[in-house]
């Protein structure tokens, strides 16, 4: 038995798939939409890298001698 019939490929990337996506379709507005859930989603990831540098710092200082 082959191992890719075991495991086979993991779904794509999301952010592959959207980047991949066919803007033309869509109209101005939808465009727009899409550019605040995009701009929101980067105020999101960015909120969770401070509070992971923070968790972090608090944990160096903890146990740091």
């Amino acid at each position: 038995m082959d191992l890719d019939e075991l495991f086979p490929d993991k779904p794509k990337d999301p952010l592959v798939l959207l980047a991949r996506q066919d803007l033309d379709p869509l109209s101005v507005g939808e465009l727009e939409e899409r550019i605040a859930a995009l701009e929101a989603e980067i105020v999101r990831v960015k909120s969770k890298i401070a509070a992971a540098v923070d968790h972090r710092a608090s944990a160096d200082a903890l146990f740091k001698k």
